[in-house]
């Protein structure tokens, strides 16, 4: 069984609990998650079965969209509802006063990542650190936040504000919402937080955990995506003379088509992957339609990156 499933993760449980109960109830052992998602949060979990754990790298890179709740007068130590809370205040902030400030929140960021985040320090993680009550620096990262825009306001001594975020991987929205609370001088948290995209991955499409046992139980499995699905990568079609060359791993020289991301025949592979700086590229693989696997276009050649077939067979 190979393929990607969108897991629909609830509140409570975290991004390796979904990998353990999916392993029992498909009954093999090579699965993994590909991008973490917090405890409390709930919503879209892209989950790798079989040789699919082989694209983690591709897929985990993907943007990402969230909606998140930021309650304005409330600081935590956690930046989110799970922590301690450490200051309340009344927070006179109007919703076009958050509105205003929103800007500066968009766009190329440096963000410091949270204590209580999986970022290793000196061979630990800072949660781990955290939790023996130990701070340290930590160097700010580089992220990006695409959208960012305000879509319900609930006014009072702690207001709450429903906010859609579009952004790169690595930005944590609890620290986004802290550093705007921050801003604001009333400080804030992430008492919700929804991921409702990534990549192609959408929340109205994915399958909680009840619904893929009730599948299974039934025999049926049109919860699993086939492999390659979704992948941010153009795709190449090779001739079916190179099919075996590239199971074992050979070099192919220009493959005869690319196909754009909705697989409509395009422009040459040659004039696509060997032109304007694309050295490097890495395509998806084709061929008669089969998808084959992950290659690397260099110096007018196609390499087998990550080979998903077998050549016994062929």
């Amino acid at each position: 069984m190979n393929g990607v499933i969108n897991v629909n993760k609830g509140a409570g449980m975290t991004s390796a609990d979904v990998v353990y109960r999916l392993r029992k109830l498909l009954r093999m052992k090579k699965i993994g998650h590909m991008g973490t998602l917090d405890p409390e949060a709930q919503g879209v979990l892209p989950v790798g079965v079989g040789q699919a754990t082989r694209l983690t790298e591709y897929y985990s890179v993907q943007g990402k969209t969230y909606r998140a709740t930021l309650t304005l007068g409330v600081v935590t130590d956690t930046q989110d509802g799970a922590g301690r809370v450490l200051e309340t205040r009344r927070a006179n902030v109007s919703r076009e006063e958050l509105e205003g400030v929103l800007p500066r929140f968009t766009g190329d960021l440096m963000q410091v990542p949270p204590m209580y985040s999986a970022v290793h320090h000196k061979g630990r993680r800072l949660y781990e650190l955290a939790r023996s009550g130990v701070t340290v620096e930590r160097e700010a990262r580089p992220v990006q936040v695409e959208v960012l825009r305000l879509l319900e306001w609930q006014g009072g001594e702690q207001p709450r504000a429903s906010l859609e975020v579009a952004c790169s991987k690595g930005t944590y929205i609890r620290t986004l919402c802290h550093d705007i609370g921050a801003h604001l001088g009333c400080g804030g948290h992430m008492s919700e937080l929804w991921r409702i995209r990534v990549g192609c991955w959408r929340l109205e499409e994915a399958w909680t955990l009840e619904e893929i046992a009730r599948c299974v139980d039934a025999g049926e499995y049109g919860f699993l995506q086939e492999m390659g699905y979704g992948l941010p990568l153009p795709k190449v079609e090779i001739p079916v003379s190179r099919r075996r060359a590239f199971a074992h791993g050979l070099a192919t020289q220009c493959p005869a088509f690319q196909y754009d991301y909705d697989g409509r025949c395009g422009h040459t592979a040659d004039r696509c992957l060997d032109g304007g700086g694309n050295q490097g590229t890495h395509v998806q693989v084709y061929c008669q339609g089969a998808w084959m696997g992950i290659g690397r276009w260099q110096r007018g050649c196609l390499y087998p990156v990550k080979v998903m077939v077998s050549a016994e067979g062929m």
